[in-house]
């Protein structure tokens, strides 16, 4: 079986976020619960998994079009979308020749059916836009945060939280312990305008085991049309200001969102029996 690691949404190793990539051989019925063992083994914020729709053999004539089911885990929970992972597997997919450059990665997942597309080195996804709808602010989320809110808002999973400016995003010193208290939400993305790049987001998932997630892909699914309503555009540069940090190119495509960003392997193995 073999396994990678890859830090996707970045151009230099140990940047960006890292995700493994598990290839699941022909025959090997893999269940939910050894998925989810190997995930906290790997301590990574995701641990994806892809095999052939239907439990084939992933082939090796690259050149046919394959459909492929991808899952992904944290070390303490299945999730129904993750971009990084996504993004680093399609990176595996092209980098081990398993699809020609000129194929698109097609996903069957529990989020629908994903693609990811190949332009020199940048990957491009196209995802589900989440609506994004006002909601009451959570009662102590302000001093969970250490900030002052603006406004809140229900994004698919996620809570956005919409806060002055960059600054106030770099500053945030979160009580994780009170976040994972107040909201069982999946994310709660901080978010403001940026300073060079269009906007920018911070994002914390106690709840999912995850403290803050160095850069991510899906919570983008709700940033995008967010920000494209208040910016008047639908191009867009992200920047998520975590300490490994990330960069993203969004477009908003009315009711999908594609998502870009580029990909390092940092290393490949076998899993030993």
């Amino acid at each position: 079986m073999k396994i990678y690691q890859v830090d996707a949404f970045t151009n230099e190793k140990f940047k960006g976020n890292p995700a493994a990539v598990c290839i699941l051989p022909d025959g090997f019925k893999a269940q939910a619960s050894w998925m989810q063992d190997f995930a906290a083994e790997m301590n990574l914020s995701e641990t994806a998994y892809l095999s052939k729709k239907g439990g084939g053999a992933i082939s090796d004539d690259s050149s046919a079009e394959q459909v492929f089911s991808l899952k992904w885990f944290t070390p303490t929970t299945e999730v129904k979308l993750c971009g990084h992972a996504t993004l680093a597997t399609a990176h595996i997919m092209w980098q081990e020749g398993i699809l020609t450059k000129d194929k698109t990665a097609l996903f069957d997942t529990q989020s629908g059916r994903l693609e990811v597309t190949l332009n020199d080195s940048m990957m491009t996804m196209n995802f589900p836009a989440d609506k994004v709808i006002p909601c009451i602010e959570p009662i102590s989320l302000e001093m969970a945060l250490g900030c002052q809110i603006l406004g809140t808002y229900e994004a698919g999973q996620d809570l956005l939280v919409e806060v002055k400016d960059e600054k106030t995003v770099v500053d945030i010193k979160p009580s994780f312990q009170q976040l994972s208290i107040i909201l069982p939400a999946r994310c709660i993305v901080v978010t403001a305008r940026g300073n060079k790049a269009d906007f920018v987001s911070r994002v914390f998932c106690p709840a999912c085991g995850i403290d803050e997630d160095p850069i991510t892909g899906s919570t983008h699914c709700s940033l995008t049309p967010f920000w494209a309503e208040r910016l008047g555009k639908n191009n867009m540069q992200a920047q998520q200001l975590s300490r490994r940090g990330g960069t993203l190119e969004v477009e908003l495509l009315g009711d999908r969102v594609n998502i870009s960003g580029t990909a390092v392997t940092i290393f490949k193995g076998n899993l030993c029996e």
